[in-house]
């Protein structure tokens, strides 16, 4: 988690307190401020971090040792700006006795986590279709794995009371309460007695959470979905529909995944909430994986910033803005290596030597691509300028 810097005239105080290893996250920043009223949370998104079994070849060291860091060298910057950080975690961790392996029953090494902690990711969702892969031994070693690493996670659950407890974060006095849930675990049973093992899409149940976080005063309740069909660039009819129910319920933001292809943004009118305007990102995409077709090898970090007025106690979206991103696959200096690159380079842009004229043009491909679908529903979002 990074720390929250509040930079005002005359005077300032923070104070950051973190726990790791609660089952529910209790997080505080206390800010002083004389001159300035208002104060931010900066949220950070990406879709799907996947890792299929050419990735983890790539990344191979030696025997059992993986060094997955330089695929996120390029892009590291901007997700550690952010207060909080978070990406859907597709693929399990479950050792490497079971035989690190990819699609469709994916199992990771280790070091795949601590990539994505040395990157600046601060909360993993876990909610999704192939959290099953390995059985309960898979969930439960990946999520020991995850807090080995002192990341946050939500989605799957080590006991009914690690799912009954609400993931709350207060960074600068805003709390803002995270539910994850997905709509299947493509087939695969829920393990004997163990029904509280991942959070299913359930209109009861998502109605109970909301309601749960409410009662506990939260200024936003942010709801991850992981569903609808795959590589539709727009949203299915289940997908709105699955959106609007949730917004009735009580949901402030909305961010989905699974068609692992960036689909539209929005803003919504909120119901029973301290937001006025909600706002809703139907599919982030991949982030990181190896399908290297078009509309797939693009992301985006898609960063949201969440204002309060101390004196009004009114809270507000301020500002929401994107940065495309393409993954690389090739040889570089390195070796063999998967980069994460931000896809707005010029056809002159000379910073990454390793393209090749097909890469550029791809690269150049996904920007526009993106830039075209995010913005569909609505043009009030900024793009970021990469550094």
């Amino acid at each position: 988690m990074k720390y929250i810097l509040a930079i005002i005239i005359f005077s300032f105080t923070v104070t950051f307190q973190h726990f790791f290893f609660n089952p529910v996250v209790e997080e505080s920043a206390v800010v002083t401020v004389w001159e300035d009223s208002v104060l931010t949370a900066e949220l950070c998104f990406v879709g799907d971090l996947m890792c299929h079994s050419t990735q983890f070849n790539y990344a191979k060291v030696e025997a059992d040792s993986f060094d997955f860091t330089g695929v996120y060298k390029e892009v590291k910057q901007y997700l550690s700006a952010a207060d909080l950080a978070i990406g859907n975690l597709e693929t399990v961790i479950a050792g490497k006795n079971k035989g690190y392996s990819g699609y469709p029953y994916f199992n990771a090494p280790d070091d795949f986590i601590y990539a994505l902690k040395d990157a600046g990711f601060d909360l993993l969702v876990t909610a999704n279709n192939h959290a099953l892969d390995q059985g309960w031994d898979g969930v439960k070693r990946t999520i020991e794995v995850i807090n080995e690493y002192k990341i946050h996670r939500t989605g799957t659950f080590l006991s009914q009371e690690d799912r009954d407890s609400l993931r709350i974060f207060q960074i600068n006095s805003i709390k803002i309460a995270i539910l994850a849930y997905s709509e299947n675990t493509n087939g695969l049973p829920i393990p004997k007695g163990k029904d509280f093992v991942i959070n299913l899409i359930d209109e009861e149940l998502i109605k109970r959470d909301i309601d749960k976080a409410r009662a506990k005063n939260v200024d936003i309740v942010l709801v991850h979905l992981h569903y609808g069909p795959e590589y539709n660039r727009e949203p299915s009819d289940y997908q709105k529909e699955i959106v609007n129910k949730i917004i009735q319920l009580g949901a402030d933001i909305i961010i989905g995944g699974h068609p692992h292809v960036v689909q539209p943004v929005d803003f919504f009118k909120t119901k029973n909430s301290k937001l006025e305007t909600g706002f809703v990102a139907y599919s982030m995409g991949n982030f990181i994986s190896n399908q290297r077709w078009r509309y797939s090898d693009a992301g985006v970090i898609l960063n949201i910033q969440i204002s309060k007025n101390k004196f009004t106690d009114s809270i507000y979206i301020s500002e929401v803005n994107y940065l495309p991103t393409w993954v690389f696959k090739g040889q570089t200096e390195k070796g063999r290596e998967y980069i994460i690159l931000p896809s707005q380079i010029s056809d002159e842009d000379s910073i990454y030597n390793f393209l090749t004229d097909s890469d550029r043009k791809l690269m150049i491909e996904a920007f526009n691509d993106t830039k075209e679908i995010i913005t569909k529903y609505n043009y009030n979002i900024k793009l970021q300028p990469s550094n």
